[in-house]
């Protein structure tokens, strides 16, 4: 897993106006909490951190003012026209603590023929893992699987460190038989009555 280095600063003033002077700055307004600590109230450089949220549960090395601290983000709000990033929030993590994360998943190999569509119930799977090696995403054959089969959680294999934090009978991905389209009604019924 990646770790990357921003620089924050502390900030001081608070609310709707605030934030919006933060982000004409070009930077993220955000909160940094965990550890029964008080929450830090900061401000990131914005084309930083959107580069390192790229990365699912990206592990950040802050430095905030000369104070260094881990953290994983916890949740992120973006602007819903323009996609830019509004807040952040970032959870406080230490070197070889257990936290619990969404992992993506990605489904490989080809269904067994005939149509079948692949449903993803869980597009990410909660583990637990240790803050520095989160594993970015797990992988799942999905080859030859037919219409009615299911993955489940438990089915899944996980990197060492790294366990559920979903029930083992959680279904991942399922596999769905093509619908074909039923005639409109009254479609089929008006041509019959023509050929009569």
């Amino acid at each position: 897993m990646s770790e990357v280095k921003l620089t924050a600063q502390l900030r001081t003033e608070f609310g709707k106006g605030a934030a919006r002077r933060v982000r004409r700055e070009d930077k993220v307004p955000g909160v940094l909490y965990g550890h029964g600590s008080q929450p830090v109230h900061i401000k990131l450089e914005g084309h930083a951190l959107m580069m390192a949220l790229k990365t699912p549960n990206v592990l950040i090395s802050l430095d905030i003012e000369g104070k260094q601290e881990l953290a994983i983000p916890k949740d992120v709000q973006r602007d819903p026209l323009k996609g830019f990033l509004e807040h952040v929030d970032l959870l406080l993590v230490k070197r070889g603590e257990k936290v619990t994360v969404e992992v993506p998943v990605h489904a490989e190999g080809e269904l067994a023929p005939g149509g079948n569509l692949l449903e993803h119930v869980l597009n990410a799977l909660p583990v637990d893992a240790e803050a520095t090696h989160i594993p970015e995403s797990v992988s799942v054959s999905v080859a030859g699987l037919e219409a009615g089969a299911s993955v489940l959680a438990k089915d899944i294999t996980l990197p060492n460190g790294v366990s559920l934090a979903v029930e083992e009978d959680a279904v991942v991905l399922q596999v769905l038989a093509a619908q074909a389209e039923e005639p409109a009604a009254g479609e089929g019924e008006g041509e019959e009555a023509a050929e009569a």
